[in-house]
């Protein structure tokens, strides 16, 4: 029969072609290669080393920190006088504050400051007579004393003429007296000589007194000038002190009114955190000023404790920005240069919003704070340098101790050996 069972085992067991049997590969050449893997394997595992290395999280800040300016007390934002991103020097206007109240009667600011205003122009008016004055009776006295001083110089010549005369008759009355002797005159006539000569010797006297009198008056007189000058100048300097403390007083009305906030340093304005008619509280942000210098960049990273023995300063780390992902821009290089010697306390770790927090968002302590010097120039974005800024997050790899790939094999066996040996003592 066509459909027979034999016939169908028959066609299942029919090879439609030769069959080839193929020889399979020589023992030694598979003992080679297995033996060349081994040993392969094994050099890598004795020559090979393995850097161990920590990936840690940190942000830019500048050297000197950026600065931060906060409302010195309440009020209300009256005018701005710079813009985003302008540069600017120290003491230059930012903003102008007002912090005036408002009474019934005004403004108290400006009502005080009126006030001052009229007593400070009534204590000007009051000064300038004064010097009027004094030099009115300064240049009165100073006349008195040059019409004494040209008086004085007449009546010393009056008396030295006088002298002379004096002189003159003295000599005549002794030689009356010798010609009486003589009898060439009468006795008339020598007594009416020496009654002239004792009348010049009066007028003499007479005119000497009068130039002590001179002298006194002219020594008055420029003792007098000098005190009157003192005086005169003394009330002009108590006006002055009066005018300065009104004009202290009106700097205090002025400042009660109006603050102007300055910037400390020069810098970059980074941020505007008000703007133009907006009230502020005492303490709230104002202004954010970042130094200019590209070089003032540094990076702040924290280090846990386990990684200090391995990280000096100098070390270079891989940098990767957040704003710039690794996977286009890769990886940057920075240089350690200096390491905190003890924890940094949870409190000021809190103050960077790169600080490493666990599940509940608490900052924890035991963190090394480190500073690193990044390399920015080969940062560019579109050919442009990158509009880095104070605070921009960034992570790092830090690396730490290298050993040989076989001690990282044999670890668990140096965890396993700590754990069972006793007590180590001293030999």
């Amino acid at each position: 029969m066509l459909f027979r069972k034999e016939v169908g085992e028959y066609q299942q067991a029919f090879r439609s072609g030769q069959v080839l049997l193929l020889r399979g590969w020589p023992a030694w050449v598979t003992a080679a290669v297995t033996a060349l893997i081994m040993v392969s394997l094994l050099m890598f595992l004795i020559f090979g080393s393995y850097t161990r290395r920590v990936n840690v999280s940190g942000e830019i800040v500048t050297l000197p920190h950026t600065v931060n300016l906060f409302a010195p007390e309440q009020g209300m934002i009256t005018r701005l006088l710079v813009r985003d991103g302008e540069v600017v020097a120290a003491g230059t206007p930012l903003y102008q504050l007002d912090v005036s109240r408002v009474t019934s009667s005004g403004n108290l600011s400006t009502t005080t400051l009126g006030v001052l205003l009229k007593q400070r122009q009534r204590t000007e008016e009051i000064i300038l007579q004064t010097q009027k004055n004094k030099q009115s009776t300064l240049e009165g006295l100073q006349k008195q004393l040059a019409r004494y001083i040209e008086a004085r110089k007449i009546s010393g010549a009056m008396i030295d003429s006088a002298s002379i005369g004096l002189h003159e008759m003295q000599k005549s009355m002794e030689a009356y007296g010798a010609y009486r002797k003589k009898g060439l005159v009468t006795t008339d006539q020598q007594n009416n000589q020496r009654y002239l000569y004792y009348q010049q010797q009066a007028s003499w006297q007479s005119l000497n007194a009068q130039v002590i009198q001179q002298d006194l008056q002219i020594s008055s007189l420029r003792s007098e000038l000098i005190a009157k000058g003192a005086d005169f100048d003394s009330q002009i300097a108590q006006y002055r002190i009066h005018l300065d403390d009104l004009e202290k007083q009106s700097a205090e009305a002025d400042a009660g009114g109006v603050r102007i906030i300055t910037a400390p340093t020069a810098g970059r304005i980074s941020s505007l955190s008000v703007t133009q008619g907006q009230m502020v509280g005492l303490g709230d942000s104002l202004v954010q000023l970042v130094p200019l210098d590209r070089d003032a960049w540094r990076m702040v990273i924290w280090l846990p404790g386990e990684s200090i023995p391995w990280v000096h300063t100098g070390d270079s780390i891989n940098l990767r920005y957040t704003a710039f992902p690794f996977q286009k821009y890769g990886q940057f290089p920075g240089q350690i240069e200096s390491i905190s010697r003890a924890p940094i306390p949870a409190k000021e770790i809190a103050g960077y919003a790169s600080a490493p927090r666990d599940a509940a968002g608490n900052v924890s302590d035991g963190w090394f704070k480190a500073l690193v010097k990044p390399d920015l120039t080969g940062l560019t974005l579109e050919g442009k340098p990158p509009p880095v800024s104070s605070g921009m997050q960034a992570e790092s790899t830090v690396f730490l101790e290298n050993r040989p790939l076989w001690q990282w094999i044999l670890s668990p066996y140096y965890t396993l050996k700590s754990s069972v040996t006793g007590s180590v003592h001293d030999r």
